[in-house]
């Protein structure tokens, strides 16, 4: 049951409670780390949604790769996600912001991904049947 779930939804609902609840400050360093090279790095927030994005869309693609009948639902849902972001983005002024629209892109390509993935491992599956 909790492979019918996209997990990009997750961040999805993270990004709301952080911007809405301790406002949209994305640029607050979280650490920062000095290098060899004398520069310093600092880790912000946004970057943290940003890696945790590419992790769950990782682990999304993984899940694409199943050709049980749940995968099909997976693929809805991952679409009404993306279809959520894409209006969040445009109505919501906390949202109107790099880091959602990166999480957008996400959602995007965890749509077309998954699809992609789907119906190339189905046609393999098809293909071996014969």
């Amino acid at each position: 049951m909790i492979a019918i779930i996209p997990l990009l939804i997750i961040l999805l609902i993270a990004y709301n409670i952080v911007v809405f609840i301790t406002g949209p400050d994305l640029a607050a360093t979280l650490f920062s780390v000095d290098m060899v090279s004398g520069a310093v790095w600092s880790f912000t927030v946004a970057d943290l949604f940003l890696v945790t994005g590419l992790i769950l869309l990782f682990i999304e693609i993984v899940k694409a790769t199943s050709t049980a009948q749940t995968s099909i639902i997976n693929h809805g849902l991952s679409m009404l996600v993306f279809v959520l972001c894409i209006v969040e983005f445009i109505i919501v002024p906390e949202a109107a912001s790099s880091t959602f629209f990166f999480i957008t892109m996400l959602a995007l390509l965890d749509v077309v991904a998954g699809f992609s993935v789907t119906i190339t491992t189905a046609r393999r599956d098809f293909a071996v049947g014969e």
